[in-house]
């Protein structure tokens, strides 16, 4: 598996506001788009393809402001599993610094029966 993912976002006005900087709930949503983004990438890789995952628990800190037209790199890898709880980090550089950083935990849901899966430890090793 690809443990690293990542893209670039240039920031526009939809990305901005009240305050002239990117919304913090904007942060979140990119979270999200990432974590989804990646297992698309790589769900083919495994042994769950048709499963989707879920998130249970964020945190976020915002380190820098970001502005209109920066472009921020949006970095995210899964961390060791913790039971059913899949941590991934999340990590916003703007112009090489670290500007926000999130650790979110996540469930996998199998589709079939729509109850969590419980993953090995070792379950990024085998792909």
């Amino acid at each position: 598996m690809s443990l690293i993912y990542q893209k670039e976002i240039k920031v526009t006005e939809e990305h901005i506001d009240q305050n002239n900087h990117v919304n913090n709930v904007q942060y979140v949503h990119w979270v999200e788009e990432i974590a989804v983004e990646h297992w698309d990438f790589v769900k083919h890789k495994t042994e769950y393809p048709k499963d989707i995952w879920m998130l249970l628990d964020h945190h976020i800190q915002y380190k820098k402001q970001v502005y209109l037209g920066d472009t921020v790199t949006v970095k995210t890898y899964p961390k060791i599993p913790e039971g059913a709880k899949q941590p991934r980090k999340v990590e916003f550089y703007c112009n090489d610094q670290l500007v926000v950083d999130s650790l979110t935990l996540w469930i996998l849901i199998d589709m079939e029966t729509h109850k969590i899966k419980r993953l090995g430890n070792d379950w990024l090793e085998k792909i």
